[in-house]
């Protein structure tokens, strides 16, 4: 992604051309043909080799010669298209550096009308198998599964957060393209990084926004101690791409799961015990 950053300011249109050609042709092929590059691009066969060269070394395309020279994107060709977008409609003027990274995403600071945070969702990146079976909004089949998925997981966040801001302490939402998804950005260390002066307190107020969530319908299905941040005394609940609905059949189980996260991280850091059938009771209402 760093070499992309580097690149979307001298991209060339033609370039630029191939990796749109290349994510439209995924939908049919695991490896678009040249032949269909070659159509659907409108350029000669040695101008589309010498552009799909570059883009190749740059980490945006992969070749497969087998059984016929073909070519898909990577996440580094679908990182570009999805920041070009968001730089050409004026959401990013500047791309800094990097300042988180998950086992399915990536985040970087950014500039836009002020301080943002882009986020590019790499569902499959390590394990496509094993992210399949933990995700509901997963294609059961396809061409190019890792691609629709990293944009459904996107979508979904996005929906997640302006959904609940700012009702809950999320991060604001700013806007969504294929696999990114940008935000304010939050100045602050996660949980697990923190020494809190009063973490009775801050257990309350995460209990208080969880409430709030499921009261919009929404729970979390992954909160932990490393998906809140500490800004300026407040918290702020991150990750939100797998949430579930309240309405969905382990709801119950799901929520206590989240609950059980938490408190099991106060109460080994800080001593702080708290009952789960209260904490329940302060979420569900």
């Amino acid at each position: 992604m760093v070499v992309a950053a580097e690149r979307i300011r001298t991209l060339n249109k033609y370039e630029k051309s191939i990796l749109i050609t290349l994510e439209r042709g995924m939908k049919r092929y695991a490896w678009v043909p040249l032949d269909q590059i070659k159509l659907a691009t409108k350029l000669s066969e040695s101008e589309v080799s010498y552009r799909l060269s570059r883009l190749i070394a740059w980490g945006m395309v992969r070749f497969n010669p087998v059984p016929y020279d073909g070519y898909a994107l990577v996440f580094g060709g679908y990182d570009t298209l999805a920041l070009s977008a968001l730089a050409r409609n004026g959401t990013i003027s500047a791309l800094g550096s990097q300042i988180g990274e998950g086992k399915e995403s990536v985040v970087y600071e950014a500039l836009g009308l002020g301080p943002v945070a882009i986020k590019f969702h790499r569902v499959g990146q390590r394990s496509f198998s094993s992210a399949r079976l933990n995700r509901d909004y997963m294609p059961e089949e396809g061409h190019c599964p890792w691609l629709i998925a990293s944009r459904r997981s996107a979508e979904r966040e996005y929906l997640a957060l302006t959904t609940l801001h700012p009702k809950v302490s999320v991060p604001l939402p700013v806007a969504q393209n294929r696999n990114a998804v940008v935000m304010a950005l939050i100045n602050g260390p996660n949980l697990n990084h923190c020494r809190l002066e009063e973490p009775e307190l801050t257990l309350d107020e995460i209990l208080v926004n969880a409430g709030n969530a499921y009261h919009e319908g929404i729970i979390h299905a992954d909160l932990s101690e490393y998906n809140v941040l500490m800004e300026e005394g407040r918290c702020v609940i991150i990750d939100w791409p797998q949430w579930i609905g309240t309405s969905h059949p382990n709801a119950v189980s799901i929520l206590e799961r989240d609950i059980d996260n938490i408190l099991s991280f106060f109460k080994r850091k800080y001593k702080v015990k708290y009952d789960r059938g209260d904490a329940m009771r302060c979420v569900i209402g």
